[in-house]
């Protein structure tokens, strides 16, 4: 196994922690120099904020512990590909690299609904890579969303 299965790994632990809260399952690391600095989850619903998604979270987190809003020597790994606020937040944040996991076609902005991480589009570039894990990335979503269809009846 690779570092970046080892990395979405761990992020997907933090998706089944948002799980756990009934949180949609989405969870985020942040990594600088191959170590973890952050890591988080949805905190929507626990939170009653619509801004707390993974990425926001890790983002703080991280800041804090370099002390820094600049994470350009950092790579960000999700378990699904941002949405627009999101995505906006990791060009803001300067992150050097996204990996994300599953593709998000209603709302993902990093390639399926739009792009906003194309290169040149901004005054920061990020590279992307998408498909890290996909299948066990997309099944934790499926689940939720199938436990909850089955609780509305």
């Amino acid at each position: 196994m690779d570092n970046k299965e080892i990395f979405m790994r761990t992020a997907l632990e933090e998706a089944r922690k948002a799980f756990e809260r009934d949180e949609v399952p989405v969870g985020a690391i942040i990594v600088k120099e191959e170590k973890i600095i952050a890591r988080a989850h949805n905190l929507k619903e626990t939170k009653g904020d619509a801004t707390r998604h993974a990425e926001i979270e890790c983002i703080g987190i991280a800041t804090k512990e370099i002390g820094n809003w600049w994470l350009e020597d950092c790579d960000i790994y999700v378990t699904m590909e941002p949405c627009p606020m999101c995505a906006g937040a990791l060009i803001n944040s300067r992150i050097r690299k996204l990996y994300y996991g599953t593709k998000d076609p209603k709302s993902g902005c990093c390639g399926s609904v739009v792009d906003l991480c194309s290169p040149g589009l901004f005054n920061h570039n990020i590279e992307v890579e998408g498909g890290i894990l996909e299948k066990e990335c997309g099944d934790i979503l499926s689940e939720f969303f199938r436990k909850k269809r089955k609780q509305k009846g």
